[in-house]
């Protein structure tokens, strides 16, 4: 079983990439980011006609994150948003398949450390905190998928002294990374892959890709059950080479049946 996660800037400029990949990677769980649209605008009819169900929560010109499962997956006791926390953006989707609760996360990007966007970053991953642990309490399989505008390590930024208190590397947002971590979690990624050098986003200007001068901000964060059976997580780039592309890549996770 594989699970992945992909921001993609837009999904109706990047439905056509999307297709596509899913025809070229059929994954059984895709975690969608800054859908950009509203939630009556979102390409149901496409998705079925590529083999998935969707769970969406749509809003126009920013945010928006949804669920797709490949037919034969089961897709249930969706929640949208932070239960308990009242916030006007949409961020946030749940839903269990298969068994598996999954969580669709587009953490707030916070803009500069000293933005009013900052601390509302920070409040808000102490709500994603206090939700995703009460998740923990009721499904032991669990995955925390998403855009977390986070870098946890310096081996994660193409430049860490440029980067060094700046926001998505932070103390205090990398304090909230380590915090979801005690949660009982692991970031996948980092079961099989040491190596420095490996990003998930690239600026679209400077040649910035080309470059390979990126962070990697998206991870995908899942309890102990699921460790065990976790057998590869990858950084896929190919996306990220196409036409009009995303300015992230997807991130793919396998699970052993």
């Amino acid at each position: 079983m594989r699970l992945a996660t992909w921001n993609v800037n837009s999904l109706k400029v990047r439905l056509p990439q999307v297709l596509q990949w899913l025809a070229e990677t059929p994954v059984d769980v895709l975690c969608l980011q800054e859908l950009k649209m509203d939630q009556d605008a979102f390409p149901l009819a496409d998705i079925e006609a590529a083999g998935y169900r969707a769970a969406w929560f749509g809003q126009k010109t920013y945010n928006g994150v949804a669920i797709l499962a490949r037919d034969g997956h089961t897709l249930d006791d969706v929640v949208p948003g932070i239960p308990g926390y009242d916030d006007e953006q949409r961020r946030v989707i749940a839903a269990t398949v298969n068994g598996m609760r999954v969580i669709c996360a587009y953490i707030v990007n916070g803009e500069a450390v000293d933005s009013p966007k900052y601390p509302y970053k920070l409040a808000w991953l102490a709500e994603l905190e206090r939700y995703v642990a009460d998740e923990l309490t009721r499904h032991p399989q669990l995955a925390l998928l998403g855009d977390y505008n986070i870098a946890p390590e310096d081996r994660d930024v193409y430049d860490p002294e440029a980067w060094k208190d700046q926001v998505l590397c932070s103390e205090p947002e990398r304090d909230a990374f380590r915090r979801l971590i005690g949660l009982g979690l692991t970031d996948s990624f980092r079961l099989f892959n040491q190596e420095e050098k490996q990003y998930s986003w690239w600026d679209y200007r400077a040649m910035m890709f080309r470059r390979n001068l990126g962070l990697r901000i998206d991870h995908i964060l899942i309890s102990d059950a699921l460790k065990a059976r976790a057998t590869e997580c990858i950084i896929d780039k190919a996306p990220r080479k196409w036409e009009r592309p995303s300015d992230h890549t997807p991130v793919v996770l396998t699970l052993a049946e």
